[in-house]
């Protein structure tokens, strides 16, 4: 049986910080990946007292959601059911929300921009927090039909 393979993570580094870089990362680059985020985390330090490492944390905590809607076929009509969301997919959902609400301003570098949201989103603002709260209202909206979940 073959050994399992235990990926390489650089020193100074944690499991969560490598999974976002390598989310953040396009065409297989993955040392510009690392940059950009060197960079955010340079404009953090910056901008705030606060440790980078503690705001990114605090970003990625903030957005994390709890529950979110799937569609479920019942009878001809889909509904849309709230039901919890695990542990991995908490995970990714930030990642993919804090990535998308930092591509989607204009007008500045990717570092930049990553910086501000991860301030944002630490601050309880920006576009992957309000992404987070539109779901929880969707949710609060589906509620009737949670008994519909598996």
């Amino acid at each position: 049986m073959a050994k399992p393979v235990k990926p390489f993570i650089p020193e100074g580094s944690n499991p969560s910080l490598e999974k976002f870089i390598c989310c953040m990362m396009e065409d297989g680059k993955k040392s510009v990946s690392r940059r950009i985020f060197a960079d955010a985390i340079a404009v953090i330090k910056t901008r705030t007292k606060e440790d980078p490492m503690e705001v990114f944390s605090k970003a990625m905590l903030n957005v994390t959601p709890l529950i979110e809607v799937r569609p479920k076929r019942v009878g001809g009509a889909v509904y849309q059911v709230p039901i919890e969301v695990t542990a991995k997919r908490q995970v990714a959902l930030s990642i993919r929300w804090i990535l998308g609400a930092a591509r989607d301003r204009k007008g500045m570098p990717m570092s930049q921009k990553l910086a501000l949201e991860l301030l944002d989103a630490s601050a309880d603002q920006g576009g992957a927090f309000k992404k987070k709260q539109d779901v929880i209202k969707m949710a609060q909206a589906n509620k009737a039909f949670a008994h519909l979940a598996k």
